[in-house]
Parts: C-alpha cells; structure tokens; sequence
C-alpha cells in the first residue's frame, strides 16, 4: 500500500496506509467496545439484588465503592497501557482487552460476596477495561486524516451509543430465560455467558481485521522515559489540558448514567411491587432510551465539530451536558412516561461531552507520543469516573437517586466556564 495512498469509508477521509478493511474493522469494534464493557452495570445490578441480596440501602454505595476501586487499579494502569500501544500494537491489546471482558463476565455471576465482585472487578476487568480504553482513544486518532476527524469520531460516538442500546438491551434476557423455565439464579448466568461468547468474537476481529503494528510515524519512536512523562508535559498547552479535564467529566457522566440509571430504575421498580428481572429490565430501558437519543444526536454534531473551534464546540457541549444532567433534579418519577423527556436530554449532553473532548485530544496529540497523551487523557477520565461516582454513590444513598448527576452537571457548567477562558485566551493570542 502507497504511503500517500488516501482512501475512504463513506464521506471519512482516511489516514495514508489505513485501508477499508481496517477502517471497517475498527467500526465494528468500535460498536462492541463501549457497550460490552458497560454491561458490567445490569449485569452488577442483577447480582447485588438476586445472588447477594443486598439491601436497596447499600446497593449505591456498594456500586460507588466498586466503580472507584477499579478506577483506582486503572489510575495505576493507563500510562503503562499508553506506552505499550505506542511501542508495541495497537490490535494486540485491544484484543487482549476483549479476552479479559470474556473472563469476567464468565466468573462475575458466580460472586458469593462483594468480596468477590471487588476481586472481579479490580484484576481481570480493570485490565480489560484498561486495555480497550488506551486502544480504542489511540486508533480513533489515528485511523482518520485530519479533515475528517470530527465526522470519525462523530461515527465512533454513535456507533458506540448504538452499541450500549443493543447490548445492553441483553440485559432483558434474565426475564427471557425466567419464562423458559429458568430461576433468577440460572437467567443471569445465562445472560453473562452470551456476553462472554460477544467478547471472544470482538477480540477475534480486532486481531484479524485492524491494521498492524504502529503507524509508521511512531516507528521511530521516543524513549520510554519519555513516552511516560509526555503525557503529562502536554499539558502545558491549554488546550490539552483543557481536553484532560473535559476527560475527567465525560468519562464520569458515562458511569454515572450506566450505573446510577439503571440502579435508580431497578429500585424504582422492585418498590412498584416488580419482580427482579422486570424491575431491571426497567432500569435498562431508562438507560437505553438516553443511549438512544445519544446516537440519534452523534451524526448531527459531528460536521458540526469540524465546522467550530474545537474549544468553542467543547463549551457549547458542556452546557448541553449540564442542561441534561441538572434537569433530573425536576424528575419525581423515574419510570412515569414524561420521563423519557429527561433522559432524552441526558443522552443528548453525555454524548456532546464525550466527542468534543475526542475531537479536540485528537487535533492536538503529537503524532509520535499519540499513546501516551491519551493515556494521560483516559487516565483524567479515571479519576472522574473514580471521584464523581464514589461521592455519587453515596450520595445516591443519603440524599437523593439523582443527586449523582447534579454532581456531573455542577461540574459541566465550571468546565464551559473554563473553555470560554481558553478561547478567549487563544483569541487573544491570535490577534498580538
């Protein structure tokens, strides 16, 4: 394949020696990666409430503490896993990523203790997490040419809210199995031992169809000494930082509305007198409703994003994203049938954040430190994820089930504020 060679999926421009085959690939592991590690949420909420018997009292804080454990392991982890993609292969790892899902999800149902979910979660699935996290940030940057960035992660962005919509609506199948026969019990191992077959298929693909190896700009590549601490001196350009920090939010509100939504659903609907299975099947359909307007929205605000400055549309996102978040304060009803107004808004401003901040790491990550810049973003988004939904999940039991997202949306509105800071600023710049 030429070097200059330039071809295309669709209207998506891509990178020289990035052919269709890899691009198609991509897409296909693009759709399977965010819902599959997702589903960790239902599959959690099934287990707490039919395995264990936890009491509806602790489920939040239970959740926080796991979500924020296994975040600490990534915070350990995402340097190292950026540093690996940048020297070693970007396929390898995130196939290996894929296998680990496939672990955890075929011993997650057989937990005895929360003991056993907090070993669960913090071994096999953080690494897993980790892995396909670090390769999915690194090949979506460096998979299209730059004129069409933000319609690839535009793509991405809906392809993965498409993703969590059908994978998570697997988490319907325990009430399947029920009616075949089955107890509680048998339905949810059933359920997690299909996500286990998905995952071994997605690391199958990633291993066959994406492009081998690293890209050759990074074929001459820095030291390791240098590779770790890139990511963290790129952070000197505002702009980066500023991408760090949207990180740290958009990667918080996708686990505040996978587990707190579905947790405050199913809770909503053991109180209305449901069965288990019914009672989360109603919490997954409240998170798959704000999923589905989130890929309804991707392909509309993606040419959007490569029309704006990236910071601009960053602020413009955030305001979306507290919009959605704040107005839950408003919801009395979770499973009334207004309130699929709120989550219509909320799916809208999860996904706003969550492309700004791709479109805008990936205009300004060197070519050559590409891994490491975006683990330092991916590991901004574990301290969200680990700060937001410990605070949240206890919140969530002390207070209020949507007090998790008045949290996210607090913090929506100071991180607009700051983009308009930066634009200003880089305004100012231009015009001296």
């Amino acid at each position: 394949m030429s070097h200059t060679t330039a071809y295309r999926v669709g209207p998506i421009v891509l990178a020289p020696d990035v052919g269709p085959r890899h691009a198609w690939s991509f897409l296909v592991a693009a759709f399977l990666s965010i819902g599959l590690m997702t589903f960790i949420a239902v599959g959690q909420t099934y287990i707490l409430n039919v395995n264990l018997g936890i009491p509806e009292s602790q489920q939040g804080g239970i959740t926080g503490e796991l979500i924020a454990w296994t975040e600490v392991v990534a915070l350990l982890l995402f340097i190292p896993a950026g540093i690996v993609v940048d020297r070693i292969s970007r396929r390898a790892v995130y196939a290996a990523g894929f296998l680990l899902l496939a672990i955890t999800y075929a011993v997650y149902p057989y937990a005895q203790s929360v003991g056993d979910l907090f070993l669960y979660r913090c071994s096999v699935y953080a690494l897993g997490f980790v892995a396909i996290t670090a390769a999915l940030s690194t090949v979506l940057v460096d998979y299209p040419a730059e004129r069409s960035r933000g319609k690839l992660v535009a793509l991405v962005g809906f392809l993965c809210g498409l993703g969590v919509a059908v994978i998570q609506g697997f988490g319907t199948l325990p009430t399947v199995f029920t009616g075949l026969g089955m107890n509680d019990l048998e339905a949810g191992r059933a359920t997690h031992f299909i996500i286990a077959g998905l995952c071994i298929g997605a690391a199958v693909l990633v291993a066959v169809g994406l492009k081998p190896g690293v890209p050759a700009h990074v074929r001459h590549r820095p030291s390791i000494r240098e590779l770790f601490v890139s990511g963290f001196a790129e952070a000197r350009n505002a702009r980066v930082l500023l991408a760090y920090s949207a990180a740290f939010i958009a990667r918080g509100d996708q686990a505040v509305n996978a587990f707190f939504l579905i947790l405050w659903g199913t809770l909503a609907g053991k109180a209305a007198g449901m069965p288990p299975a019914d009672a989360l099947k109603a919490g997954t359909l409240m998170f798959v409703s704000a999923q589905v307007a989130a890929l309804v929205w991707a392909p509309i605000l993606g040419p959007l994003l490569d029309r704006l400055d990236r910071v601009t549309a960053l602020a413009i996102c955030m305001l979306l994203a507290a919009i959605g978040n704040l107005s839950l304060l408003m919801l009395a009803d979770p499973l009334a049938g207004y309130a699929i107004i709120f989550f219509i808004l909320l799916g809208i401003g999860q996904v706003s954040v969550f492309l700004s901040a791709q479109s805008l790491i990936g205009q300004e990550a060197p070519a050559q430190k590409r891994g490491s810049v975006l683990g330092a973003f991916n590991l901004s988004g574990a301290v969200g994820i680990l700060l937001i939904t410990w605070i949240g999940g206890h919140l969530f039991d002390a207070i209020h089930p949507s007090a998790p997202f008045v949290v996210v949306g607090s913090i929506n509105i100071l991180l607009m504020l700051a983009s308009l800071y930066v634009r200003l600023i880089n305004a100012a710049k231009a015009s001296a």
